[in-house]
């Protein structure tokens, strides 16, 4: 080490020895980094209160490597979740938009401690130290689980030490029935999400969730086909067989790359219920695997003890996954029955909250009614568990698309984001609130961040491109659109997305063949017929934008119609006062669309109307 060079960094409840590159909490435990990300963490405890620049970081980080941003953002994310700073902006680092990072906490130095936690003899080293072997019983099955810890331990250290080191994904597809006349689909996709969130929270290891994984579910998928399409390093799939009261679960640890089977074992258990097979199952293969990976592993909580209400918050959230009107309508229905068969069942309320609150964007349902529902039933959902992420984020959903509470949401997304790091919705809906706040460099960290977590979400692909789109960067945008269609051709957000920059370039007779593949495939969403008429009307066929307004209107006689999207028809017709009018009733019935008044273009002629600019003071968008 340099003369003059600390050996020692302290900062809130963690201690840095550098000459050992370990990390220890106030309790003497060591927190396992990875090499890069104690590289990282030691950069920017030695530039405490300076924002230093992203090329800054890489430069030093990387010094004889050229990596992607991404590996920097990622990086940064894994060491946020290490020290317990999952916000962003929180004790530890900060981000500084459109400039770098800052490392925020005081930061102390000083010479090494002579008494501190000396390294084990024995054991499986992790970030430069040595985590002590576990004393397991002589049985056949944790035999089992030791060979499992060898082969990850293995598999993990191989993959190492290459450069531009990054965070490895592991995906866990579906649990399959090895005869399929016995498929049970709550413990076969129950297995797989148990598993995901035990694992979530391990440091250096990346889960994709189950809104990625689910569509793996078919019992001849290729869990190495399916491992390179979720962007996966490895794969841990299994099958279940039920006889009698037994049932036997194999399960199979595969290297994406290579196709090697880096571990298979088998597990024989009583069905008592799927809860005890679940969690034996999950604990066991948990253990195998935190040798190498290490941190704690967060408890699977259900939130009930009920079977059956289980099984049918399993089936709302297949049908949510979906995102059309019907199948969101279904699992309200779903999360309802398996309330009112465990009044205490927090994240079915949860998911309830989070359903209803995406029915007037999706359904042209009104807001005066869905929101208020999402928010009563997301109260509901923290009075009994006030650390369920997915409840603050529809509270965060609700203050921004209907109260109009900007602080609020930012607080309810922040806090959504810090209870569960890896939750890639919490990232996505605080990037939409950061794009509705013009704050695009954050959006578009965020989103990118979403993704990356859940690679083949529709709606987060979708909406990256929104955000890029907002932030001025059409082609960025166009480009995560083509993207998104290799996932699904037939995404109608996605065609929306795309109308709405082909009608910014004036690409109208373009727009028009985009909204009407998204018209039919949303079942006539309004806003498709809403941009439909002012491509119509932009190109010269008032005809055919009048014809769009009958439409627009005549759905309002039978049921609710977002006043906004009349306006966008009537302001492209040149009818200014009757637009304005339009988006006085838009305010007064809470149409979830105003959100984007401040940043689409397609209300540019109209920003220095005081009408205009009294609607914005309205919804606090204006000073």
């Amino acid at each position: 080490m340099t003369a003059g060079t600390p050996s020692r960094y302290k900062f809130g409840r963690y201690e840095i020895h550098v000459s050992r590159r370990l990390l220890f909490d106030d309790e003497g435990k060591m927190v396992a980094l990875t090499s890069k990300v104690f590289d990282l963490l030691l950069f920017l405890v030695r530039n405490p209160g300076r924002t230093v620049s992203k090329d800054e970081i890489m430069a030093a980080v990387w010094p004889d490597t050229v990596v992607e941003e991404s590996n920097l953002t990622q990086n940064i994310s894994i060491l946020r979740r290490a020290l317990g700073d999952a916000r962003g902006e929180n004790a530890f680092i900060a981000t500084v938009s459109g400039q770098g990072y800052k490392f925020v906490a005081n930061v102390e130095t000083g010479p090494d401690h002579v008494d501190e936690p000396a390294a084990p003899a024995d054991g499986v080293v992790v970030a430069g130290a040595r985590l002590k072997r576990y004393a397991l019983p002589a049985t056949a099955a944790l035999l089992t689980i030791a060979a499992v810890a060898l082969a990850v331990y293995m598999y993990k250290r191989d993959q190492t030490a290459s450069p531009g080191e990054r965070a490895k994904v592991l995906a866990i597809l579906p649990f399959k029935p090895l005869v399929e006349t016995d498929s049970d689909k709550a413990l076969e996709i129950g297995m797989a999400d148990t598993l995901i969130v035990r694992l979530s929270n391990a440091t250096g290891l990346i889960l994709r969730p189950l809104s990625s994984v689910r569509k793996f579910a078919d019992p001849d998928q290729d869990s190495q086909s399916a491992g390179r399409e979720l962007g996966a390093d490895a794969v841990l799939d299994g099958s279940i067989q039920r006889q009698g009261e037994k049932i036997r679960v194999n399960v199979r640890l595969t290297d994406v790359a290579t196709g090697e089977s880096l571990w298979a074992g088998t597990f024989d258990e009583q069905y008592r219920d799927i809860f005890a097979v679940q969690d034996t199952i999950s604990i066991k293969v948990v253990d195998a695997l935190r040798l190498r990976l290490g941190g704690a592993t967060r408890s699977a909580t259900r939130g009930t003890t009920n079977v059956e209400a289980y099984r049918l918050y399993m089936q709302a959230r297949l049908f949510q996954f979906r995102s059309t009107p019907t199948e969101i309508r279904q699992a309200i229905v779903f999360y309802q029955d398996a309330i009112d068969i465990d009044p205490g069942y927090a994240l079915a309320y949860a998911g309830m909250a989070d359903a209803y609150r995406s029915l007037p964007i999706t359904s042209d349902v009104d807001p005066r009614t869905a929101f208020p529902q999402s928010k009563a039933a997301a109260l509901k959902a923290l009075e009994l568990d006030d650390r369920l992420s997915q409840a603050h984020l529809a509270l965060g959903y609700v203050a921004s698309w209907y109260e109009w509470d900007w602080a609020a949401a930012e607080a309810e997304m922040r806090r959504a984001v810090e209870l569960d790091p890896a939750n890639a919705d919490a990232r996505r809906g605080f990037s939409i609130l950061m794009t509705l706040l013009g704050r695009h460099d954050e959006a578009i960290e965020e989103m990118k961040m979403s993704r990356e977590l859940d690679p083949l979400s529709l709606p987060t692909n979708a909406l990256e491109a929104q955000t890029l789109f907002y932030a001025g960067r059409e082609a960025e945008a166009i480009e995560r659109l083509n993207k998104t269609f290799q996932i699904d051709p037939d995404f109608w957000i996605a065609r929306l997305m795309l109308a709405r920059i082909l009608i910014k370039e004036g690409r109208l007779d373009e727009a028009l063949v985009e909204l009407d593949r998204a018209r039919t495939a949303s079942a006539g969403n309004s806003e498709a017929i809403s941009l439909a008429g002012y491509a119509k009307a932009k190109n010269g066929d008032r005809a055919g934008a009048l014809e769009a307004l009958a439409t627009l209107r005549g759905y309002k006689k039978d049921s609710y119609s977002p006043a906004y999207n009349v306006a966008i028809v009537q302001n492209a017709l040149g009818e200014t006062d009757a637009a304005l009018t339009e988006l006085e009733d838009a305010v007064e019935r809470r149409d979830v669309r105003l959100i984007l008044l401040n940043i689409d273009h397609k209300w540019e002629n109209l920003r220095g109307h005081p009408r205009f600019v009294s609607i914005l003071r309205r919804m606090g968008l204006s000073d």
